[in-house]
């Protein structure tokens, strides 16, 4: 059955000029990696995954291929003007998301929105600084009905009628799309898996340099704290695909991503929000404080109470708390921003964090897009106070950060948001992986530990190239 019926479209289409319609079909044979598998052609295409939050599996997965155009480069305003000519009409029974712009926010961004911070001169990765897939036809896979439910928004510009027909003939194309069998040979997965042939974009001396010149930064009172990266490289024959199957079982995440811009792609786990807002109910959840899982629930325990009582840990969380709150009260209702979690501590596969929950109500006149401009990028992957933080990152990493430390998501036809900061991700792109790891920097951080760290960060990646370097190879592009 089509949703709306014909006679329910035509009356909808006196109130706007764009109308999801959609079918609802069972989801249990099918799963989202299998259709996006039998979707995705040579132009872009996206997934987009979740763990919610520890280790309870998010609700919805949606993924989608062939979108109506895409926007490589250009400012936040171009996406939004891209996104404006649209008045989309609500549809009961759909969730936050059907349709809209899907993509990235490179960190250089910001330059568009504090043009105090310099853009560093060396481009290593010559990618867009944003890309948006804005996406009409969508795949929704809903967890808890195991329902899939096949969106086609129909674009009303003429004739109401046949738009109607045109989104029914979209989606029983996806629907016969769906229906093809795969050939899909089984996969030993092997945990023990290294990469080989990693190279960084600077030695550990030159990270050690740079630290402490951060930390002279820091005695002379400038920054509180600065987040500095570095930037990994290997070259790969496996399939992006194939590496996010991977990663999604190495490391399951809020956020699980896989991006295809066609000339390269972003797999990634995120374990972070950048910002949300559904319905004008703007979410900021700060992670910060890290522990390794214990090998049995005692040690768990102790691991936690040990996290909740270092003083270093706890600082740096308020402090992240605090900008999160200083952040979004630029465009939210006064009096509304409140912290509804604080310091709790949730687990993954591999680590446990704190986390906080910091919420408010989006402003009368302001929308995602201000939400998103007052917001990035995330004090996280940049410092506090953040602009002097940021002008000091682009002064010590010399480099342009690319995707890594902005924000992945998407901004919905009816006014949502959903985005992650780009941590744990890959950059595939002709036949070579980039992963960027960053620590935070204190006036106590020890050099060779900040090092490490980052190296620590990027190992969920390295094994899932790894370990999809031995998938049986298909013969496919992807």
């Amino acid at each position: 059955m089509v949703t709306p019926s014909k006679s329910e479209f035509l009356r909808l289409a006196r109130q706007g000029n764009l109308i999801p319609v959609y079918r609802e079909i069972l989801a249990d044979t099918e799963t989202p990696v299998s259709a996006y598998r039998k979707l995705r052609k040579r132009g872009p295409s996206f997934l987009l995954e979740s763990v919610e939050g520890g280790e309870r599996i998010g609700r919805y997965s949606f993924l989608g291929a062939n979108p109506r155009t895409v926007i490589r480069g250009g400012t936040l305003d171009d996406v939004q003007r891209a996104m404006e000519q649209y008045q989309p009409v609500t549809v009961p029974g759909l969730p936050r998301f059907s349709g809209g712009a899907v993509g990235f926010l490179g960190y250089e961004c910001v330059h568009q929105f504090e043009p105090t911070v310099p853009r560093p001169p060396r481009d290593e990765l010559g990618t867009p600084n944003l890309c948006f897939m804005i996406t009409d036809t969508i795949l929704i896979f809903d967890r808890v009905t195991q329902t899939i439910k096949v969106v086609a928004n129909a674009h009303v510009e003429q004739s109401p009628a046949q738009a109607y027909a045109a989104a029914c003939r979209q989606i029983d194309d996806i629907l016969g799309q769906l229906a093809r069998p795969l050939k899909t040979p089984p996969v030993e997965f092997q945990r023990d898996a290294t990469l080989r042939g990693v190279r960084s974009n600077m030695t550990p001396a030159r990270h050690a340099a740079m630290v402490r010149r951060a930390q002279e930064y820091i005695r002379a009172g400038d920054i509180i704290q600065v987040v500095l990266a570095q930037r990994f490289a290997a070259r790969t024959r496996a399939a992006p695909l194939d590496i996010y199957r991977a990663l999604r079982s190495v490391n399951p995440s809020p956020y699980m991503f896989l991006l295809d811009f066609g000339g390269f792609q972003l797999v990634g786990a995120s374990p972070e929000v950048h910002v949300r807002c559904e319905e004008r109910d703007v979410v900021i959840r700060p992670v910060a404080g890290t522990r390794w899982r214990g090998r049995t629930a005692e040690e768990d325990a102790a691991l936690e109470r040990e996290l909740l009582a270092d003083e270093k840990e706890r600082a740096e969380h308020l402090m992240l708390v605090d900008l999160a709150r200083n952040d979004i009260g630029r465009v939210c209702d006064y009096g509304s921003v409140r912290v509804d979690e604080f310091m709790v501590v949730e687990r993954y596969s591999h680590v446990m964090h704190i986390v906080s929950n910091v919420t408010g109500r989006l402003q009368p006149g302001r929308n995602v897009y201000d939400l998103m401009r007052a917001t990035f990028p995330a004090g996280t992957v940049s410092g506090a106070p953040k602009v002097r933080a940021m002008q000091i990152i682009s002064e010590l990493e010399g480099t342009q950060r690319g995707p890594y430390a902005g924000a992945v998501g998407y901004f919905s036809f009816t006014g949502n948001l959903d985005s992650c900061i780009t941590l744990r991700t890959a950059l595939l792109k002709d036949g070579t992986a980039y992963i960027q790891a960053g620590g935070g920097i204190v006036a106590d951080s020890a050099p060779r530990y900040e090092f490490n760290e980052t190296v620590n960060k990027s190992q969920a990646l390295r094994k899932a190239i790894a370990l999809a370097s031995r998938f049986p190879r298909r013969p496919t592009r992807r």
